[in-house]
């Protein structure tokens, strides 16, 4: 048996003379994987507590297939053990294509000479097994961008998966010829796509106070900008089409939202697409928005007047008592959960009718 042990494993060897401990490795599709074994002084497999292997790509999908220590306890001797573990582990391998596909020799050298031909200064990180990149990019505003890149084994036959930070689909075309160079050239002729998208979001940003989102990422193509008097507006930009009327919501009670609302339905006509977005909005709407220059941020982080919080997760209020004289804002699902403990609320398809939880006014709520 331990003759056959040793052939079938050459790298499985036993480290004490009474052959209770095995420490090594066992190959399975080319890849070793690494086992200790300690059996008790009779080396009675009934008796073995211990088993450890390390299967660090799969671990979880194996832990469900094969119960190590009950396996060992209840082989008939090590080497019926030692198949039954390979054959779990090649049907788990044949079952994640991504664990057995392990880079030739030429990849790391094809992987070393595009990115000697790329700059090594455009390299971010790469990780361990050389298979996942980010590469930096700036466009011709100077902002910086990051590029993932996740190599396949077959590189460059396969094409790599590709992310970035973007407000649309990072479509990459590649052939078994292409480079990483190409691959960064591709992804700054996108960037230069967005310039115009993103000079009027960074504009809005620093021009104005956005309520949301809370730190805009440059995938973000929406913004909700204060007005002023617990009143907002959230527009949401066209990232082909930067400079067309956004689709507009305003936000806020209904006595303060109305005339701004008709304003924006009379001046519609007035918008130019040769102007900025927040130029056109000043012009529709005929006001002027609080700005870091003239207001302090705190004056629009008003409580919500039910949970006293302003951010709760990732939503700030959003909902105003209609009475001119309260104004008090709420967090929708708070008020939406206020009105419907009450007996005296009433809901008519999706409006929940109720009291206003400061000033016992009737208000509406539209459902969550």
């Amino acid at each position: 048996m331990e003759k056959s042990l040793v052939n079938d494993n050459p790298l499985l060897l036993p480290f004490n003379r009474q052959q209770t401990v095995y420490d090594g490795f066992i190959t399975v599709q080319e890849r070793d994987f690494r086992m200790r074994i300690v059996l008790p002084p009779d080396r009675q497999l009934k008796q073995a507590k211990h088993c450890h292997f390390i299967i660090p790509p799969f671990k979880d999908v194996f832990s469900l297939a094969f119960d190590s220590s009950q396996r060992l306890q209840q082989s008939a001797d090590l080497v019926g053990f030692i198949l039954e573990l390979k054959t779990v582990l090649e049907v788990v391998l044949k079952s994640r294509p991504e664990c057995r596909s392990i880079p030739p020799p030429q990849y790391y050298s094809q992987l070393i000479s595009e990115m000697e031909t790329l700059g090594w200064d455009k390299l971010l990180f790469i990780d361990t097994e050389f298979q996942m990149l980010r590469l930096k990019a700036e466009d011709s505003a100077g902002r910086q961008h990051i590029l993932t890149v996740k190599l396949k084994s077959k590189h460059p036959t396969e094409a790599p998966d590709c992310s970035a930070d973007l407000p649309v689909p990072l479509a990459i075309s590649w052939t078994p010829q292409s480079t990483l160079e190409q691959l960064h050239s591709q992804f700054l002729q996108v960037l230069e796509s967005l310039t115009e998208f993103w000079d009027i979001l960074d504009e809005i940003d620093s021009k104005t106070w956005i309520l949301e989102p809370e730190k805009p990422s440059r995938s973000d193509t929406m913004r909700r900008i204060a007005i002023g008097n617990n009143v907002s507006i959230k527009v949401e930009v066209d990232p082909r089409h930067p400079r067309m009327l956004p689709e507009c919501w305003l936000l806020g009670a209904e006595h303060v939202v109305t005339p701004l609302r008709n304003k924006l339905n009379a001046n519609m006509h007035l918008w130019n697409p040769d102007s900025s977005v927040l130029h056109n909005l000043r012009d529709v709407l005929e006001i002027e928005f609080p700005s870091p220059a003239t207001h302090e941020k705190s004056s629009f982080n008003v409580e919500c007047g039910i949970c006293y919080s302003y951010r709760l997760e990732a939503a700030i209020p959003d909902q105003v008592c209609n009475d001119p004289r309260c104004g008090q804002p709420f967090h929708q699902t708070c008020l939406y959960e206020w009105l419907r403990a009450l007996h005296s609320s009433r809901q008519s398809f999706n409006i929940v009718f109720g009291e206003c939880p400061y000033c016992s006014k009737v208000r509406v709520c539209l459902t969550v």
